[in-house]
């Protein structure tokens, strides 16, 4: 299968899981600089988009959203890579919006994220050489972390730190995408979590429970985020 045909079949798949401003985002961010990175860099690498997702949202400092150009996430690990332009937008940055660019890097470690950043011209220039850091970083990460399996409270701070970040309440499905772990599993973590008073079904059904919110009066934020 052709670069073009696997690639469009991703974005469609993504395009469908999307909606309002996330999907307005995926239309229009995702453009020549990350479609290049995949062609270049990404797909001669794995030949597979498995668990990478484009423009993904995530929770911002202030509150707010931001949207990274891409996030590989196979639990435990969550890789942000990100595509710099130098251009106009670049060169002309303010003060502000430089430092803003650094604090919000920073936040991202802290919420357990890794980063690799690539240069549109390396990307263009050098796609040999970042295919060979994020196989690399894959290697070396992957080796270290993943083989190790992650322990139950772990798993559920992370599906807790999910459901105080969501605008909604969560679904099996929300957790099973998220941790990249089989529906049945991600049922039983929530009533687990349920059965721990830390969350709490939502809507008023008894026989089967379809959503989640967490029981902030037994969930102290400060530790989660």
């Amino acid at each position: 299968m052709s670069f073009q045909i696997f690639h469009q079949k991703w974005y469609e798949k993504h395009l469908k899981l999307r909606k309002g401003k996330a999907k307005e985002r995926l239309q229009h961010g995702h453009a020549h600089a990350e479609i290049l990175f995949l062609q270049n860099v990404w797909y001669p690498a794995f030949r597979s988009f498995d668990h990478l997702h484009p423009e993904y949202e995530v929770s911002d400092f202030r509150d707010g959203t931001r949207f990274l150009d891409f996030a590989y996430i196979k639990y435990p690990l969550k890789l942000n890579i990100e595509i710099d332009g130098y251009g106009p937008h670049f060169s002309q940055a303010s003060r502000t919006q430089f430092s803003d660019e650094r604090i919000r890097q920073n936040h991202l470690v802290i919420d357990g994220w890794r980063i690799l950043r690539f240069s549109y011209d390396d990307v263009t220039e050098r796609p040999r050489m970042c295919e060979q850091i994020v196989q690399q970083f894959m290697s070396t990460w992957l080796d270290q972390h993943y083989t190790q399996r992650p322990s139950e409270a772990i798993i559920q701070q992370e599906v807790l730190r999910l459901a105080l970040r969501s605008p909604q309440p969560i679904r099996p499905s929300d957790v099973s995408n998220y941790l990249n772990i089989h529906i049945e599993t991600a049922r039983r973590i929530l009533r687990n979590l349920t059965q721990q008073n830390k969350l709490i079904p939502n809507g008023s059904g008894t026989l089967r429970v379809h959503s989640y919110v967490v029981n902030k009066a037994n969930v102290d934020e400060r530790v989660i985020l």
